[in-house]
């Protein structure tokens, strides 16, 4: 089987952690532009970061046979800055249009702020101009009514709900975005957000239409195996293969393969993999490390077996 992560903030990991998706069966990652942990003070920094998200990690992942993809935009936090916030909606259009954008996001709301409200429907604005998908960031404090009011104004300004992955749902927000056709998107995250026994649980009740599994994984602690671990323990858990390779791979496809970017022939019919190449540069390659070489695009190391064969303890909770 093979898995789609369609949020992961690879910036943020090692390179150790391509390989081992890869080896978990991850054939294409989705990086989205968000919050690095500390706020940044000039739009210099964040210019500098969108190139690395476009650039630098696509080739990384490249390194290990994994498709990398991302979305641009002004998070909720650092939309509360309104000088930066400013700057970097004038430069967010050129980086929207780069190879491999594949959504505007991810964006939504933290604080549920005036400031924050302004610039979700800016960037909402922007997508609409540019025919790319959004992705919503729904608010770690007062989720529920911070979900239903990102929905809320996406349908003000006419957005297509086929066109919205509200991301990071949990238990008490899942009903409301199926309901109003929206795609519904969970993150595996370790002690908040979705530990994937409760998704399991999930599955087994809403079955698999519009929904996704992700990891989330970023510079916390997290978990870039998440979708790969979860996919076991719905399949152990008796949930179909089918609805299991809809909620990890095909419904990701559907949702952003919308913005003309991102096709299941980028990682069926793959560029050969060669880690003797650099970026600016840079290898990938360390203490006298043997390159691997293919003529696929395959590097031998993406798909795992059996269920018994994904690295790592299975749960968690």
């Amino acid at each position: 089987m093979m898995f789609i992560d369609p949020h992961a903030h690879m910036i943020s990991r090692t390179t150790n952690d391509y390989e081992n998706m890869a080896a978990a069966g991850v054939v294409a990652v989705i990086e989205p532009a968000f919050w690095v942990g500390q706020p940044r003070t000039h739009v210099a920094t964040y210019m500098d970061y969108l190139s690395a998200i476009i650039g630098f990690e696509r080739f990384r992942a490249g390194q290990f046979g994994i498709r990398h993809y991302c979305t641009i935009g002004l998070n909720s936090k650092e939309a509360n800055n309104e000088a930066l916030a400013e700057a970097v909606m004038d430069i967010l259009p050129g980086f929207a249009l780069k190879e491999g954008v594949v959504a505007i996001g991810e964006i939504g709301y933290d604080e549920q702020t005036a400031l924050e409200d302004r610039y979700f429907r800016a960037q909402l604005e922007l997508a609409k101009e540019l025919e790319l998908p959004v992705m919503i960031h729904t608010p770690h404090r007062d989720k529920k009514r911070g979900t239903s009011r990102s929905m809320d104004v996406c349908e003000e300004h006419g957005m297509d709900p086929s066109m919205i992955v509200v991301d990071h749902n949990n238990e008490e927000t899942v009903r409301e975005v199926l309901d109003r056709g929206y795609w519904a998107a969970f993150s595996i995250y370790p002690s908040t957000k979705m530990g994937n026994a409760r998704m399991v649980d999930l599955l087994l009740e809403y079955g698999s239409d519009r929904i996704m599994v992700d990891s989330a994984c970023d510079w916390g602690i997290s978990e870039p195996l998440g979708v790969a671990k979860t996919a076991r323990l719905a399949l152990e858990r008796g949930v179909p293969e089918e609805q299991v390779r809809q909620v990890c791979y095909q419904n990701a496809l559907d949702a952003y393969g919308q913005s003309g970017q991102m096709k299941e022939s980028d990682w069926l019919d793959p560029l050969p993999v060669d880690q003797r190449t650099v970026y600016e540069g840079n290898s990938i390659l360390r203490g006298g490390r043997e390159p691997v070489v293919t003529t696929d695009g395959h590097t031998g190391s993406q798909h795992v077996k059996d269920n018994n064969d994904l690295p790592g303890d299975l749960l968690i909770e």
